[in-house]
């Protein structure tokens, strides 16, 4: 699967910057082309300053400011301005800051972006209002037709995308445009276009670095009044008022005096700031007591226990608002005066079986559900919503989602919640979320703390307790200060069984992105899974194999070398000489990593099985059905199902090809439906969400099965085996419309039900990959082996599956 990809919060701003194990030694720094696109005749990003509030700043917010060259006025309803660091990794996202209004011919448009702690001048009034953090120093500013997150990471792909209206990278940018980024931005400087807003399309030419002149539609270039000193007293505002009985705060947009608290948890990474907790609560269950302070770049000053006076704005903060997450109720700007300290720190909300909700949320219709007066009594999301911001507490709760790259883990605070055979919480129906799942990232960065290394099953004994925090990835998130100590539950990785004598075996799976660059530890591990876990099975169908330079975006489409690496470890963990056979996609037409032109790919034994080539297929070329009965057979093998269909559009084409088994045909068919990406959540603020990207597996799944059904119009016994990532789970109407008219049935459905998951996703263990098999295969042994999915070291984020069949 290829999860969203949308804007990443500020909570995980870090992320931008980690490189995986394994991947920094494949990393050369090489002089990358500047980008080249048409220099823009309207519309440019006029100015860029990403110092506000940093030491020695005097601006307290980031801008962006854009312009209009042009003689007519320019929409920005529907536009954005985007962000991404100097140097972006695997992990690096762009952050979005959705745009409307339009820019004056000749006029400014200003865009106020994240505060720090310093600073004493405010910004003019600005045109629009974003949570970017922008680095003081360098990185990369993008005008965006769209609010879709940017996924070009190099100046040559993103001169490529007809989105990018503009595009200013600064200090050390990778991405950017012409000879050099622009230079000599700071905390005290910003870097602008001259006067004539000139835009030759190199930044080191049309920028210069200079003392910051943020000007709004207005032309004002002046802001308010210097920052009034710290707050003394107490006002007359809790923070139950703020927060409200709703998911908006009542007073959004205000700014609000002396509003008392507790510090019960200081953040020093990501998304720096603190939270606060009144001491002295009200009477409904509906108003959360706690708050997040939000510091922008600087580093809190204040500790746990210390008891606040905080003077700041109210803000509600959307970690992905184009996709669909919920707000959080934020403080921004804050003025702090510390009052006391030594202070004890609220007692913890405990959330247990007694405390949340089976029901997970109220139906809206697919609307939203913000305004909905929160009813903690009757469901999990109102209730979480109800306690945002402060002290919680679960305890001897199991792990349901293994410990992550990020330090962050998944438990089950609710024990009635569905288990699986081996302790995950199984995902059986979209009425069905399991309401008691949470995140858990640690308080204190990994150097300060190490985050323990869990598996699904292990379980966190004693009290876990810290904060309650909302994030696009993980919904509501326990960020612990303490955490129960890790019980191993001695989870093994599963073996399958050795096939019987005259069985054919048919394995899946996705090795997720592979590609020659991976370290020699990672083909390792999945040679082992294909060798000693799947006991080498005659055909193994691959998807997610990259070209041979991975996902350099030169136009290289084949992978020989991917193919024959993997083949080789296979072998050098006491596997067959594996044949294969496979199709080029056209360059970049099917979806996944831009540049690494992922598709399926048939390994095969030959030595158990013979692959029957027939001539006539390729990247464009559609695959169909020849003879009657015995004769019945593929007019190209290996073939592609009908790959000029819009269906396919940005997605990976069905690989079909014929097999014989001791005399028998058998045709297989390797899918990789597209992705989930520009999903809502199943924590969206619009319930229920809505799953767009659903529709494109519908009609993907209507052809293959429409591909089966002529199979077996000409040979009703024909031995049809259909498995891979179907990005879809068993209940799906995209797996009802493939298994129509009974073509094909779908194997995991035999399955006992607490054993129906190859992937685990915000601590659901559901399924993606499947295999189905077509009514002339009645002997069908189906098993999903379980060695990648519920642990935290793992070589691929989804389990293998394998059938033994007798065809």
């Amino acid at each position: 699967m290829s999860k969203p990809t949308a804007a990443r919060s500020r909570r995980a701003l870090l992320r931008a910057t980690i490189i995986p194990a394994g991947v920094a030694a494949s990393l050369v720094l090489v002089p990358l082309p500047g980008a080249v696109a048409a220099p823009s005749a309207d519309a440019v990003i006029s100015e860029v300053y990403g110092g506000g509030g940093n030491s020695g700043a005097t601006l307290k917010n980031d801008f962006i400011e854009l312009a209009n060259k042009g003689g007519a006025a320019f929409g920005l309803t529907g536009w954005s301005v985007q962000y991404i660091s100097a140097s972006p990794g695997p992990t690096s996202t762009w952050s979005v800051t959705p745009l409307t209004g339009s820019i004056a011919p000749g006029g400014r448009f200003l865009v106020a972006e994240s505060a720090g702690t310093g600073g004493t001048v405010e910004l003019p009034a600005p045109d629009a209002t974003g949570t970017l953090a922008l680095s003081g120093t360098a990185g990369t500013v993008a005008l965006v037709q769209g609010t879709t997150a940017l996924t070009c990471k190099t100046a040559a792909d993103c001169a490529a995308d007809p989105k990018v209206r503009d595009l200013v990278g600064f200090g050390t940018a990778v991405v950017r445009e012409g000879s050099g980024p622009a230079a000599g931005a700071s905390n005290t400087a910003s870097v602008a276009r001259a006067a004539d807003l000139a835009d030759t399309d190199d930044n080191a030419a049309d920028l210069k670095a200079g003392d910051p002149t943020p000007t709004n539609s207005k032309g004002d270039t002046t802001g308010g009044p210097t920052t009034p000193p710290n707050p003394t007293e107490p006002g007359s505002v809790r923070i139950h008022d703020i927060q409200g009985n709703t998911r908006i705060s009542p007073k959004a947009g205000q700014t609000i005096q002396g509003i008392p608290g507790v510090v019960t948890g200081v953040r020093t990474y990501g998304s720096k700031g603190f939270w606060i907790q009144d001491t002295n609560p009200d009477a409904d269950p509906a108003t959360s007591e706690g708050v997040f302070v939000y510091t922008g770049n600087a580093t809190p000053t204040v500790k746990a226990g210390d008891a606040v006076l905080v003077t700041a704005k109210v803000s509600e903060y959307y970690p992905n608002q184009a996709g669909g997450s919920q707000s959080v109720t934020e403080l921004t700007n804050p003025l702090v005066t510390v009052v006391s300290s030594g202070n004890p720190v609220p007692a913890p909300v405990v959330l247990n079986d007694d405390s949340i909700p089976e029901a997970y949320t109220a139906d809206a219709a697919g609307g939203t559900i913000e305004a909905n007066t929160l009813k903690p009594g009757s469901y999990a999301l109102d209730l979480f919503e109800s306690l945002e911001g402060m002290n919680v507490q679960v305890k001897n709760v199991r792990v349901v989602q293994a410990t992550d790259q990020y330090h962050e883990l998944w438990v089950e605070a609710r024990r009635q919640d569905e288990k699986s055979k081996r302790g995950g919480a199984i995902y059986l129906g979209y009425d069905r979320p399991n309401s008691g799942r949470l995140m858990v990232q640690a308080l204190a960065p990994e150097a300060e703390k190490p985050f323990p290394l869990a598996n699904v099953g292990d379980r966190l004994q004693g009290v876990t307790s810290g904060p309650l925090d909302y994030n696009q990835f993980g919904g509501y998130t326990l960020v612990a200060s303490t955490l129960g100590a890790l019980q191993d539950n001695g989870l093994q990785r599963e073996v399958t069984k050795e096939a019987a004598a005259g069985e054919l075996s048919i394995a899946t799976y996705n090795v997720e992105n592979l590609d020659p660059s991976d370290p020699d530890s990672k083909f390792g591990e999945l040679a082992k899974g294909v060798v000693t876990n799947l006991r080498s099975p005659d055909i193994v169908t691959l998807e997610e194999i990259q070209d041979n330079n991975g996902a350099t975006n030169d136009g290289t489409v084949d992978a020989g070398a991917t193919v024959a690496k993997f083949i080789a470890a296979i072998k050098a963990a006491g596997g067959p000489a594996y044949e294969w056979r496979s199709i080029n996609p056209e360059n970049n037409k099917d979806g996944g990593e831009p540049g690494g032109n992922i598709r399926q790919v048939f390994l095969f034994n030959p030595q158990r099985v013979s692959f029957t080539d027939i001539a006539g297929g390729g990247a464009t070329t559609a695959v169909d059905v020849t003879g009657k009965e015995s004769t019945t057979a593929l007019t190209a093998s290996p073939g592609r199902i009908d790959p000029g269909n819009e269906a396919w559009n940005t997605s990976r084409k069905p690989l079909v090809g014929q097999f014989s088994f001791k005399g028998k045909k058998v045709f297989v068919i390797a899918n990789h439906f597209n992705s989930k990406g520009g999903d809502q959540g199943i924590d969206s603020r619009f319930q229920a969400p809505t799953r767009s990207s659903e529709v494109q597996r519908v009609k993907q799944a209507g052809i293959e099965q429409a591909f089966v059904a002529k199979l077996l119009a000409a040979d009703p016994q024909a031995k049809v085996v259909s498995l891979g990532d179907f990005n879809d789970y068993q209940f799906s109407p995209a797996l009802t419309a493939l298994t129509k008219d009974c073509v094909l049935r779908d194997l995991v459905n035999e399955l006992p039900e607490k054993q129906r998951y190859s992937y685990v996703y915000q601590g659901n263990s559901q399924v993606l990959d499947h295999i189905l098999v077509s009514p002339g295969l009645t002997h069908a042994k189906y098993d999903v082996v379980h060695i990648n999915s519920e642990f935290a070291n793992q070589a691929s984020d989804h389990d293998p599956q394998v059938v033994r069949v007798k065809p």
